[in-house]
């Protein structure tokens, strides 16, 4: 009977009195592979190899204090009678655009202290932050959230999907959409696609602002799915608000770099500062040979 399906056990081990959930292991196996996927192209790119290990000291800490911020401040209703489950991050709820816009930030004044091109770590870590998002997104398949409207069984067996996902998209009565494997997948498809461009070749920043606009197309469809969105009004959906916000900003940013002259670096170019000699070789004080 469906009622006799158990979920998963949000808590993968326990070592006394401290537990360890899933959603943890997740998200920390998520920022492992992204690190180390950023670091093996930046040793291409000829940057240092422990420039990306210092990034995550400064940006990991403020990008989860900063997706948690974001969403409190959105479910405040709730949070405001129940301060103690504010620092209860392993139950979940954890504000992706909030961990972004915390994580860019972080990275610029980062790449500003050590003198080195902004745009160019962004390339550099684009797939490795839509890797970390589509393998986090299992953190929430665990807590069973992030989840969509209700559909049929038989409509969940159609997708070919194994039980161990049916049985856990079981949830108070019903089953819902799997829009946790929906984003993982289209994030997945996502970091190969941004790894097929790094041939391409295309102009600094470029592969920053394709990750942006890729993440928000999708962001957008699938959270219209999700029984769970943070709200701005009664209708208006947060994170369909914003993505639509930032594929437009990253459209305008990539033409306006175009146009001004500000992209003439390339991806492959080698070495950090090669955007402003780029830029110096524009104006006529550059000495460095065209790239």
């Amino acid at each position: 009977m469906e009622e006799m399906f158990q979920p998963i056990d949000p808590v993968a081990f326990r070592i006394g009195p401290i537990s360890v959930h899933w959603y943890g292991i997740l998200i920390g196996l998520g920022i492992v592979l992204a690190l180390l996927l950023a670091m093996r192209e930046g040793k291409k790119r000829g940057l240092d190899k422990e420039i990306f290990a210092d990034l995550l000291l400064w940006t990991l800490p403020v990008a989860i204090i900063s997706a948690r911020v974001y969403y409190v401040i959105f479910e405040w209703d709730f949070y405001s009678q129940n301060l103690s489950e504010i620092p209860k991050i392993w139950n979940g709820g954890l504000a992706i655009h909030g961990g972004l816009i915390g994580a860019v930030i972080t990275g610029y004044i980062f790449t500003k202290v050590k003198k080195i091109s902004f745009w160019q770590i962004a390339d550099i870590a684009a797939p490795s932050i839509l890797l970390g998002q589509a393998i986090g997104r299992w953190g929430n398949f665990i807590n069973q959230e992030a989840y969509g409207g209700e559909v049929s069984r038989a409509f969940l067996e159609n997708l070919y999907l194994p039980d161990f996902i049916i049985n856990q998209m079981y949830i108070n009565g019903a089953y819902h959409h799997p829009t946790f494997l929906y984003e993982s997948l289209w994030n997945f498809a996502g970091v190969i696609l941004l790894i097929l461009l790094r041939r391409v070749n295309l102009r600094r920043g470029e592969m920053f602002l394709t990750y942006v606009i890729w993440y928000s197309v999708g962001r957008f469809f699938i959270e219209g799915m999700r029984t769970d969105s943070l709200m701005l009004t009664e209708s208006l959906r947060q994170a369909q608000t914003l993505s639509i916000a930032l594929i437009v900003g990253a459209l305008v940013i990539l033409f306006y770099r175009r146009k001004t002259g500000l992209a003439n670096a390339r991806y492959l170019d080698r070495g950090p500062n090669k955007g402003k000699q780029a830029a110096g070789k524009k104006k006529g004080t550059g000495k460095s040979k065209k790239s």
